[in-house]
């Protein structure tokens, strides 16, 4: 059985809500910035926004709470009933 967390289709929504607020990358680098004193680059979003980079907690609950979303919605994957260690991929 393969392991596939499919974490790229739950960040869609981290892309979605950005979008939907008509921010750019920079805009949330800023306002982490601003609002959070999180401090991350606009390279560093993106990789989090294509599931190339997973967020410390801190950086993800932050991002949460900026677009109003459940972390959980974002960053986990709620839809999985095995785990990677019990499929030992």
């Amino acid at each position: 059985m393969r392991c596939d967390l499919e974490i790229t289709n739950r960040r869609h929504y981290l892309i979605n809500a950005r979008k939907q607020k008509g921010w750019i990358q920079k805009d949330v680098v800023e306002k982490l910035s601003d609002e959070f004193d999180i401090s991350i680059t606009e390279s560093y979003y993106g990789m989090i926004e294509q599931s190339v980079r997973t967020p410390s907690l801190d950086v993800a609950l932050s991002i949460s709470e900026l677009f109003d979303m459940e972390p959980s919605k974002i960053f986990l994957n709620t839809n999985t009933t095995f785990s990677c260690v019990e499929l030992q991929c």
